[in-house]
């Protein structure tokens, strides 16, 4: 592997998410001269949070797992140097930290806790499946020894990490047919991988346990009274010297040769840096190059790749005196006869910061030809038939979840996003959550996206490795390892 040409010079990142700034973070902190240009006006991306009513609402950051000290992304936090000003709260101490409901009969479970602890976790798993006790140890058994290659962070420190995936890049689907579990251990068991966007049939393991590990390491919370993950990320950064120009959209990323040269933006302005790094969805770099800067094949196997599906978010303040705070999450799930997944309704509800109010926030699939009609419109523009849809929809939702909850009195809705906001926010193609899919069935088009084949043009964010603030972070540092070198990256970038 080659540093970059320019190493501790310019370095300009396009998009200001968890992959923008993080990967900012670690390449001011060697030395780089690091600016970060985002077409909003705020920096954050889907760590943003947004105001409705006096209430903050967050976006994409519900709750972090492997926080606390010595876990994984504790340790990414403290080389970043972010954890000492993040407000955290820890769940699952008194309590689970998630609750699953199943609907239908045709399962063998009906409900089932989430529980801090790999321990306690199997415990409940051999309570609810008595007669799949082999199945159930086997499941664990592999389960930790991915959790072991995710907490050592080996596959980004060794000689060769590629033959670390290739031990770990079995579908669950595949290891659930070959242990012979039961459709409710396999709905329990795999539902983390739909929490980021895979269905279990094809996830790869290792992201399924990245995702489960995490909380089983231990389970997180930002208290709504401090400040959001995208301030502290940003505040750290330019503490650092480096800098975030927001209200700017890039409009071309500017080549010679075969070398990036810097880039364009809406107003004419160039920058110029010898080191461009996109951390946006890969789909939205191509238009930002010249055709002939990028080889077909290569424009081919990016336009080609799976995205994630989309949600649907819905914000509502209820009486906290008929409706308290929950310390865990609730997952409404809708399965197929075999345990596979067909739909479900993330539910949590905490406290709002307005006297007297809690915040019900619900999550959904994005049903995304509901939409359809306001495709070709920018979000502010989509008029009062979309507002109308919006509301109908969101209704729909809270009277599923009522079927479980109870009916929720004097509920004040405040915000309903659709699959559209998530587009024109983050300029993800078709509003797709979580990126690219990292599912088996493209596993090898997908590998290896942080670089591309302009010299110091690379990729980062949560479609370079794994989604979600972990995923994503983990792969800013191996977009990272790509610019400066194996060499120095182990010297000096130790988590």
């Amino acid at each position: 592997m080659h540093p970059s040409s320019n190493s501790g010079g310019k370095v300009l990142i396009i998009g200001s998410g968890v992959g923008g700034l993080s990967t900012a973070i670690i390449l001011s902190k060697l030395g780089y001269d690091v600016t970060i240009i985002e077409k909003n006006r705020q920096p954050g991306g889907m760590l943003r949070s947004f105001v409705r009513r006096g209430v903050h609402c967050n976006v994409g950051v519900h709750y972090l797992g492997a926080l606390a000290q010595d876990q994984v992304l504790r340790r990414c936090f403290d080389f970043l140097g972010i954890t000492d000003d993040l407000p955290l709260v820890r769940m699952g101490e008194n309590g689970p930290v998630d609750r699953y409901h199943f609907s239908g009969n045709h399962l063998d479970v009906e409900t089932f806790d989430l529980v801090d602890g790999f321990d306690e976790y199997a415990q409940n798993l051999y309570a609810a499946f008595p007669s799949q006790e082999k199945q159930v140890g086997a499941l664990m058994t592999l389960l930790r020894q991915s959790a072991r290659h995710l907490d050592s962070l080996d596959f980004l420190y060794a000689d060769h990490p590629g033959t670390f995936w290739i031990d770990q890049t079995e579908a669950l689907g595949t290891i659930f047919d070959q242990l012979g579990c039961s459709p409710g251990l396999r709905a329990v068991f795999g539902l983390p991988s739909v929490f980021i966007g895979v269905p279990p049939s094809r996830c790869p393991l290792f992201f399924h346990a990245m995702t489960l590990a995490s909380y089983l390491f231990s389970a997180w919370r930002l208290d709504h009274q401090g400040p959001s993950l995208a301030d502290v990320l940003t505040r750290r950064l330019t503490d650092l010297g480096g800098r975030v120009l927001t209200g700017r959209a890039v409009t071309a990323i500017r080549t010679h040769g075969k070398q990036v040269a810097g880039v364009t933006l809406s107003s004419g302005e160039t920058l110029d840096a010898a080191t461009v790094i996109g951390a946006i969805h890969p789909k939205a770099i191509l238009p930002l190059l010249d055709p002939q800067a990028v080889k077909a094949s290569y424009r081919r196997r990016i336009l080609g790749l799976t995205d994630t599906d989309a949600m649907v978010g819905i914000h509502a303040l209820v009486p906290a005196a008929k409706h308290p705070a929950q310390t865990h999450n609730t997952f409404l799930i809708e399965t197929e006869p075999d345990g596979a997944i067909d739909d479900l309704i993330y539910l949590q509800l905490r406290p709002s910061g307005k006297p007297g109010q809690n915040l019900l926030t619900l999550l959904t699939s994005g049903h995304e030809h509901l939409w359809q009609p306001w495709n070709q419109t920018r979000s502010g523009r989509r008029g009062p038939e979309y507002m109308a849809a919006k509301t109908a929809f969101a209704q729909k939702i809270i009277a599923e979840t009522e079927r479980l909850t109870g009916r929720f009195h004097d509920l004040q809705i405040i915000d309903v996003y659709t699959p559209l906001t998530f587009r024109d926010w983050v300029s993800t193609p078709e509003g797709s959550a979580y990126g690219v899919m990292r599912s088996t069935v493209q596993l090898m088009s997908a590998a290896v996206l942080n670089r591309t084949s302009i010299k110091g043009l690379f990729l980062a964010g949560q479609s370079v490795l794994a989604p979600g603030v972990l995923g994503t972070i983990l792969g800013s540092l191996t977009t990272v390892q790509f610019i400066v070198g194996s060499k120095r990256f182990r010297r000096e970038v130790r988590v």
